[in-house]
């Protein structure tokens, strides 16, 4: 029962499911009613499923036919209306192929006209793409065409530029035509070429410096020169010029300020020619001289090219290379001062241009590159001129060749180079200088003593006395009131010999002109060479002459009189260093002029060299002497060699009357000393074995002759009978030994003789 009551169930919903589903088949879109349809075949009532809808179809089936037949009769009318419609529509077939025939005839023309618009529209529109296409390859073409252009006139730095547009701007656009792939495959080419050609420029850029760097040099000394010509006039007359400005400041040697990095011409590479200059007008900087144009546009073809380093190093090796040539000096370099200016301005025009590059590009050169190459100039620039400087023997020579080293300092410090190591090196020229000078102030000593004739300067006009003493600092109130004509005391070398020394103060003076030394070290310096002068070379000149065989005693005389007054005029050349270099002889460490020590030892060797002199004369009248030891004649007068010798030591002994007191003193004393020590130096001879009285007499009669001429008093300050006591012992002698001779013997045998000179000797001793 139960059963049957759920199968009634179940049924009944099944029926409620099958007719929800037909109402949707009937509500829904076709597109949608399959998951409908799914759910019928999922149930396992499908059958009955199909059942319901047969009959739901054959009742629509139904109501169709229903409206069908309810309008049957508006469908026959349709039909024929639509009979009659076939009619007319024959009709306006029969029309429109009558109308198609003859607007088939009538467009046959219009065909043909559009067929050939047609083509003429296609090839206007590839006219027009050929047209786009060459539009976009005529750029390419043109660039390319100036590319060529820019490297056959040599613009490697434009065209570099041009390369670069080309490549990257143009070729992309047209890369996919053939002669693009050429073009492309060519500009690695180019590249290369652009780099050679850029180097080889450099290249001559390089060589053409290194033969003009002289001339560069030689514009930037003179460039300093005139600076220094200028500063020194500002500094003469401060007033004037300290509100004006020059005609070039400072006449700037190089304008280290640039617009910009990029090359300044396209002209080619070297040295601009440019005429000498007058010396009023103005020197043209090396940057007048110099195209540096090569330089900057192979730097920036290589920086472009990411070779930057490469050429940085190759120029850095160049130029090191260079710089070896030019600080090589010639072999003859000392023999001109041209040779040493050459080599200054190539050094010179070196750093000019380094120094200009420096400051022009950025990283070319550095800071620490130009200082090392300048460490290897300064080196082998000293010692070359150590070298070379001395083998020259010219103090004018010297003293250019100093002048030119400063002028060379200076200008290479203007460009900030230290050069203080030049000036400590002309401290050592400053040696050799002096050395050169006191060589050539020797033969000038040599030319004015050689020369002198050793007699007073005679005066005849006060113009004579006054040009005299302008030259000699001389002052006598005496000589002043005597009346012309009169005559100095002293001969013509001694106001040479002054003025030299003057002259060789000027010449001192000179070297140590901008050598940036205090006045003290000026003064130091000049002091001590003059000091040399004194001391060395003109000590040694009045030695040579007053040792000189031919010297007479006039000549002796003279040069001691003229040692004294050069002496006293020593004071007056300290005045003149002191004037010159304004430093007072006060100062602490300030050298003393050793003048009077020099004249005092050339007059003290004079002094010896009149003794010498003098007794060596006496000797020679001595030789004359011919005693006749056994004689017995008597010719009651002195032997006539004496009375010449006593005549020649007369005259001698007047012209020393301008010698100091002590030296005539001395020299007459000494010579009558040397008199009677020779006089019984005849008698003591062992030759002489016997004497005879008159013999004796004779020779008592030449002792008297002496005892007389010192008695005369031939030389004035002696005391009484002082010079008489040169004659006392040979008088004793020969007192105590004639008295021991026998008047009535003609002659004295051996044994007396012996006797007598036993005598002699004992009073000798």
């Amino acid at each position: 029962m139960e059963r049957s009551k759920m199968a009634e169930a179940e049924s009944l919903e099944t029926a409620a499911e099958h007719e929800r589903i037909l109402r949707e088949i009937e509500s829904t879109d076709t597109a949608c009613i399959g998951p409908t349809l799914r759910s019928v075949y999922d149930g396992e009532e499908h059958g009955r499923f199909m059942e319901k809808l047969e009959t739901r179809i054959r009742n629509h089936d139904r109501e169709i036919e229903k409206m069908c037949n309810f309008h049957y009769q508006g469908f026959v009318d349709s039909i024929t209306e639509l009979l009659k419609v076939r009619g007319e529509a024959q009709k306006l077939k029969n029309q429109v192929t009558d109308t198609n025939r003859k607007l088939q005839h009538e467009g046959k023309e219009l065909v043909i006209a559009m067929e050939e618009l047609k083509q003429c529209r296609l090839q206007q529109r590839n006219i027009s793409a050929t047209v786009d296409k060459l539009m976009l390859c005529l750029p390419v073409l043109e660039m390319y065409s100036k590319l060529r252009d820019q490297m056959k006139t040599k613009r490697h730095y434009p065209a570099l530029k041009t390369l670069e547009h080309l490549e990257h701007t143009y070729l992309p656009q047209v890369s996919h035509y053939r002669f693009c792939k050429v073009m492309v495959d060519n500009i690695p080419k180019l590249r290369e070429e652009i780099k050679d050609v850029s180097m080889s420029d450099l290249k001559d850029f390089l060589e053409s410096i290194r033969k003009h760097s002289d001339k560069i040099g030689e514009t930037a000394m003179k460039q300093a020169q005139q600076q220094r010509n200028l500063d020194n006039i500002v500094l003469q007359q401060p007033r004037i010029g300290s509100k004006r400005k020059s005609k070039k400041d400072a006449y700037t040697i190089f304008d280290t300020e640039m617009e910009s990095t990029s090359p300044k011409s396209e002209q080619d590479s070297g040295i601009l020619d440019v005429e000498d200059e007058e010396d009023d007008e103005e020197v043209p900087g090396a940057q007048d001289l110099v195209d540096f144009s090569p330089v900057y546009r192979c730097l920036h073809i290589y920086s472009v090219l990411g070779a930057r380093e490469t050429f940085e190093n190759y120029y850095r090796k160049q130029r090191r290379k260079q710089a070896r040539l030019v600080l090589q000096p010639p072999s003859n370099m000392h023999e001109t001062l041209d040779g040493y200016r050459k080599y200054f301005n190539q050094i010179v025009g070196f750093f000019v241009v380094e120094d200009h590059i420096l400051h022009t590009t950025q990283g070319l050169v550095n800071r620490a590159y130009i200082d090392e190459l300048w460490e290897m100039a300064l080196s082998k620039t000293i010692a070359a001129l150590r070298t070379h400087s001395s083998y020259c023997s010219d103090p004018n020579l010297v003293l250019d060749l100093k002048n030119l080293i400063v002028l060379f300092a200076d200008t290479l410090q203007v460009y900030g180079f230290p050069v203080n190591q030049l000036f400590d090196m002309l401290l050592e020229i400053r040696d050799q200088y002096s050395e050169t000078l006191l060589k050539k102030w020797a033969g000038i000593f040599r030319n004015i003593l050689d020369s002198d004739n050793y007699s007073p300067i005679p005066v005849t006009s006060e113009e004579m006395y006054k040009k005299v003493v302008g030259q000699f600092p001389f002052q006598d109130t005496e000589l002043e009131k005597q009346l012309f004509p009169k005559k100095f005391p002293f001969s013509e070398f001694v106001p040479k010999v002054y003025n030299q020394i003057k002259e060789f103060i000027y010449a001192c003076l000179k070297f140590s002109e901008d050598l940036h030394l205090s006045s003290t070290e000026v003064d130091d310096m000049i002091r001590k060479s003059t000091n040399l002068l004194l001391t060395r070379t003109l000590s040694n000149s009045l030695q040579n002459v007053i040792k000189r065989k031919n010297i007479g005693l006039t000549e002796l005389v003279q040069i001691i009189i003229n040692t004294t007054h050069l002496e006293k005029s020593c004071k007056y050349l300290e005045e003149f260093i002191t004037n010159i270099t304004n430093v007072l002889p006060e100062t602490v460490h300030t050298t003393k002029l050793y003048g009077t020590t020099t004249f005092k030892d050339a007059r003290h060797a004079a002094e010896e060299e009149i003794y010498t002199n003098l007794n060596q004369k006496i000797d020679q009248f001595l030789q004359l002497a011919d005693y006749d030891w056994m004689t017995g004649d008597l010719d009651n007068k002195a032997s006539d060699y004496l009375v010449d010798l006593i005549a020649f030591l007369r005259s001698t002994f007047a012209v020393f009357t301008h010698l100091p007191g002590k030296v005539a003193q001395t020299a007459c004393m000494s010579a009558c000393k040397h008199l009677a020590t020779s006089l019984m130096q005849l008698l003591l001879e062992a030759e002489v074995r016997q004497l005879t009285l008159g013999a004796l007499q004779q020779f008592n009669l030449d002792v008297r002759e002496c005892e007389q001429f010192a008695r005369s008093g031939p030389v004035p300050g002696f005391q009484e009978d002082t010079l008489q006591l040169a004659f006392i012992d040979l008088r004793q002698g020969l007192f105590q030994s004639s008295g021991k001779i026998p008047r009535a013997r003609p002659s004295l045998l051996y044994a007396d003789t012996e006797a007598f000179r036993k005598g002699l000797l004992a009073m000798v001793d």
